[in-house]
């Protein structure tokens, strides 16, 4: 019986007690804080694979807008080249310099009140002479002798004829 009574006297010392008592709250809140601790890093994992996962979604989105990009910056180029080479291509140059002529003539017009009658009167011969050299073969040869750089009417140019005819 003395063992009981040792334990006995023991439990009914209030010391003992009090510290029994400071231990099992001291567990209960070790075991909670333990469970928290499970829950807080089960959650902190779940929540860097979202992160990872949105890092992955970017990244693959960030690496087709940056192929886009080149993609496009490529066609851009090929596009600017293009268009050089458009500008460049026989007759386009040619094109260009009626379309200039045109506008100074429309601007002339405007301007000078006496250019138009003379210019009409000038497209006009230019129109008939043309017109009599697409008839024969003899105003054929006409028209190549006086295109010669020896000849006196050589002062024209054949190029300037044709483009004003088309006009």
């Amino acid at each position: 019986m003395e063992n009981s009574s040792w334990i006995g006297e023991l439990l009914a010392n209030p010391f003992l007690r009090g510290l029994c008592i400071g231990l099992l709250i001291a567990l209960i809140l070790w075991v909670r804080g333990w469970l928290k601790a499970r829950e807080l890093n089960a959650n902190m994992k779940k929540l860097r694979e979202h992160l990872h996962t949105k890092l992955e979604i970017d990244s693959a989105d960030n690496e087709r807008r940056k192929g886009e990009l080149d993609r496009l910056k490529q066609e851009r180029d090929n596009l600017r080249n293009m268009v050089q080479v458009l500008n460049q291509k026989p007759g386009r140059q040619e094109l260009r310099q009626v379309q200039i002529y045109q506008k100074a003539i429309e601007i002339m017009f405007e301007k000078s009140p006496g250019f138009a009658p003379a210019w009409q009167i000038t497209v006009k011969e230019a129109e008939e002479e043309i017109k009599r050299a697409e008839r024969g073969i003899i105003p054929f040869f006409k028209r190549m002798t006086t295109s010669n750089p020896g000849t006196e009417k050589s002062s024209k140019k054949p190029l300037e004829l044709s483009q004003s005819t088309g006009n």
